[in-house]
């Protein structure tokens, strides 16, 4: 059985093609969209309607409610059980989504230490003191690479990642290795590309769309529901904008405009990720994408 990974930034049809090609060999689908796992958040994530996920079954999807936190660890546990599930049924698995640390914590064994609660505590403190800019800038000059891959907002993730540089005295992404996946050798991944031009119009297009599809009013019922009460899901792209316009800190247009630039430096970050795993396999939208793969499998079924 294989497993396939479908990889790279936001708005360049990653979803649209692991369906079609679940479709073309019979295989399920794990998600690696690390805001996609939360129910109720659809319109501003570009989760397929369910109607278009052509009667595919999807896992790792709408498994948390806004109100609960995700862990690298957690996610991990899951998908890898989902991925030892749908082999055991004789199928194969694709996973899909831009969240390079969530693909790399199914591929690679990722040596994270237990957190020490007087590191944490210290963290802690100086963000209520100095704020989350002072601990961002600290994890770029440490460990440049951990700050591409997290978010600046995610006040979380900054802290843990301080905190495995403080108590390991090695940088975050040492714990990620980049060689041959040690638990799926025969995982096979592929990127999509998208020139920057290109990419900025597709994210533009994106956002206005999602403006047109009822963002807002998506927003407002999980403000309801409880989205701001927990810290992972209220920092989404465009979720957190929306979230201050509706404190009255920015306006709607703002807001609007806050989220293409976040997306798009959003998206610069996946690009400078995935571009340093030397094992991923990159496909241009010139290239017909769906027969690049088909064509590759079909090279790995022949030396089998």
């Amino acid at each position: 059985m294989k497993l396939i990974v479908i990889c790279g930034a936001t708005a360049t049809g990653k979803s649209d093609l692991a369906v079609e090609l679940a479709q073309k060999i019979d295989a399920e689908i794990i998600n690696a969209d690390s805001m996609q796992i939360y129910r109720g958040m659809d319109i501003g994530t570009a989760k397929l309607p369910v109607e278009q996920r052509a009667k595919i079954a999807h896992h790792m999807l709408d498994v948390l409610d806004v109100t609960q936190d995700s862990t690298v660890a957690w996610y991990q546990e899951l998908a890898r059980a989902a991925v030892t599930e749908i082999h055991s049924r004789g199928k194969d698995a694709i996973v899909v989504g831009g969240t390079g640390l969530y693909i790399k914590s199914i591929l690679d064994d990722l040596n994270f230490p237990d957190t020490d609660p007087v590191v944490r505590a210290s963290l802690e403190l100086e963000l209520a003191t100095i704020g989350l800019n002072p601990l961002f800038e600290r994890l770029e000059k440490l460990d440049p690479a951990a700050a591409i891959a997290i978010d600046r907002a995610n006040a979380r993730r900054v802290i843990r990642a301080l905190e495995v540089i403080a108590i390991t005295g090695k940088p975050f992404t040492a714990n990620l290795p980049r060689e041959a996946s040690t638990r799926y050798p025969y995982a096979i991944q592929f990127g999509l590309t998208l020139d920057r031009e290109d990419l900025t119009e597709r994210i533009s297009n994106r956002v206005d769309r999602m403006w047109e599809q009822g963002f807002i009013g998506e927003v407002d019922q999980l403000i309801a529901a409880g989205i701001t009460t927990a810290r992972t899901a209220q920092l989404a792209l465009g979720y957190s904008q929306i979230i201050a316009m509706r404190n009255s800190q920015i306006s709607e247009d703002e807001a609007k405009e806050e989220t293409k630039i976040s997306t798009r430096q959003y998206a610069r970050r996946q690009e400078t990720w995935f571009a340093r795993d030397e094992r991923i396999s990159w496909i241009s939208r010139e290239q017909p994408r769906l027969e690049f793969i088909m064509k590759e499998l079909e090279k790995i079924n022949s030396q089998q």
